[in-house]
Formats: C-alpha cells, structure tokens, sequence
C-alpha cells in the first residue's frame, strides 16, 4: 500500500513535535536542578530516605553474605566427604600395610628358625583350625607332596613344640596339638628331672610324675626330654623342644611324685605359620629294623640285625609312645 504525501507530512510533523518536546524537558530539568531550592530538597530526601537506603544496602548485604556462606558450606560439606574417603582409604591402607609388615615379621622369625635346625624342615600355614571341647588341631596347606608324613614334629616361632601330624594328604596335613586331651609329651626341667606334659584345653598344661624329690622354682623353662630307650627306641620328640614354663607347683609331703603347672611357650590357639620337621624318626623302629633276641653264644644273626639280650625291652607303639 503506497504512502500519500498527507500521511508523511503528519508522521514529519509528529516527530518534530516530540523533538521540541524532549528538547524543553531537557532545558527544564537543566533549569531545576541548578536552582538552588531544588537542589536543598533533593538533598532533603536523600537525607530523609539514607536510613532506609542504609537499611536496603546492609540486607542486600546480608542476603550476599547469607548466599556465599550457603555456597561455602556446600564446597565444605563436599571437601570434607573427599577428606573423609581419602581418610578411610589410608586407613585401610595402613591397615593391610601393617598386615603385611607383620606377615613378614613371622616370615622371617620362621626362616631364623629353620636356618638354626639342624633337622630337615618345611614351612607351612595354617589354613582351618578345629577347637572343641575335646580337640585341638589345625590343618596346613602342605601335605605328603611337601614329604610330610604322620608323626612328624610340628614347630611353632621360636622354637616351641606345637604337636604332630596326625593325618596327611596330598596338600595339607592335620596337626595334633600339644593342648589336645589326647597329647602326652616327656618334658625336662632344668634340674634333668622329667615329668610328663599332658594335654589339657585349660590355659595351663599339667606335667605330672615328677620326682618329689626334684627341684622346681616359678618360671622354670621346660624342653622335651628326648628321651632314647636303646635298641632303636628313640623319644617321638627331638630333644631340646621348647614346651612351656612353669606358672604352678603341687606338692604332696606324704607322695613321692609332685605336679607341675605349664603356660605354654607357643600361643596355639592363634597359630599362623609353623615349621614341619620331615627327618627325625622317632618311636619304634621299622618292622625290619627292630631287634631281635642274640644267640646264647652271643653272635649277630644272620643278616647282622642288631639284636637284644633277654629279657625284651618293654616299648609303647609308635603312635602311642610318651619319651
């Protein structure tokens, strides 16, 4: 739709009007605010109204202020779940870190130990234990593949009897502790008097008939007798064992035997690693090897097997001897 020359004028005239307009309201308001009354009341209200400025200004503030604390609780609420998490892992961390040192620690006592044997030995780890109210055995992860066999001594850190192999199997071996109630060791104290260390789930271990007439102080170290019988009879513990010292004396005026109290000398109810003697033999000799009765003229049967004057020595079983 074209524009008629009528409409431009008007629209011309409208904005030159508007010009003339913003043009005096310019002037005006350059008039007013030079004049001094103008200015006294401008200056009145701004000083009538500075309170309530004051007022607006500190709680934009404060609602600043409120707005950055809100903002600066999150950032620390958030840094300190980072802080709490990193806590935790270094704990654990430290935590498996003391495992270790500890693992290793037991380690090396036991190497310590094996290198100051001079039987034929093999480490191993307890990997079950078995504690009822008439067992005490553990299992560890080594068996006939390692060369253990039933009967072989097992040893705990520092030296210390801890009991035999019971059972055996390829890859693992069940250990009869020196606190089963079906364990009997012949221990020695340091007067050479002998006694025999039965085997008992209390904290302390009884080592009954000993010689009245024997000395025994508190604190008394006992060891395994190691007793050999002759003809081939050997004790089924090496001699020289650590087994426990003493904590209790029973003495009866009127008997001819007394009672010692043992604490024993390995804590078996928290064994990790122990040590397998695989070359001692003890007990009764083989079937081949026992001896037999010497002629009367005093000459080795055929054979030269070693033989024994009459009568025959009196020996327990294998499984079942106490030396």
């Amino acid at each position: 739709m074209a524009t008629t020359p009528a409409l431009q004028n008007r629209a011309a005239r409208r904005a030159g009007i508007a010009f003339i307009a913003l043009l005096i309201v310019s002037v005006m308001l350059m008039a007013f605010s030079s004049n001094p009354a103008v200015r006294d009341a401008q200056n009145g209200i701004g000083f009538a109204f500075r309170p309530i400025q004051s007022a607006l200004d500190s709680v934009a503030s404060g609602l600043a202020s409120i707005a950055t604390a809100i903002g600066e609780i999150d950032r620390l609420r958030t840094d300190n779940d980072a802080l709490r998490a990193e806590k935790a892992r270094l704990e654990a961390e430290n935590s498996r870190l003391a495992e270790f040192g500890r693992e290793n620690e037991l380690l090396t006592g036991m190497l310590q130990l094996q290198a100051g044997f001079d039987l034929k030995t093999t480490a191993a780890a307890v990997i079950a234990r078995e504690s009822s109210e008439f067992r005490r055995t553990v299992t560890i992860d080594k068996g006939t593949e390692a060369g253990i066999k039933v009967g072989d001594v097992v040893v705990a850190s520092g030296g210390a009897l801890a009991g035999r192999v019971s059972a055996v199997g390829p890859g693992s071996a069940t250990v009869v502790l020196l606190t089963d109630g079906g364990s009997t060791v012949i221990g020695q104290l340091p007067s050479a008097a002998t006694g025999e260390v039965e085997g008992h789930l209390a904290d302390t271990l009884p080592m009954s008939q000993i010689d009245a007439s024997a000395a025994i102080a508190i604190g008394d170290e006992v060891v395994t007798a190691g007793i050999e019988l002759g003809s081939g009879v050997r004790s089924p513990y090496p001699k020289g064992l650590v087994i426990g010292q003493v904590v209790d004396v029973k003495r009866d005026a009127n008997d001819v035997v007394q009672t010692a109290f043992l604490q024993p000398a390995a804590d078996l109810d928290r064994l990790e690693y122990v040590l397998v003697i695989l070359d001692y033999q003890g007990g009764l000799p083989s079937i081949d090897d026992q001896p037999v009765a010497c002629p009367s003229n005093g000459t080795l049967p055929e054979g030269e097997s070693p033989c024994y004057a009459s009568p025959a020595p009196s020996t327990n079983p294998a499984g079942s001897a106490k030396p």
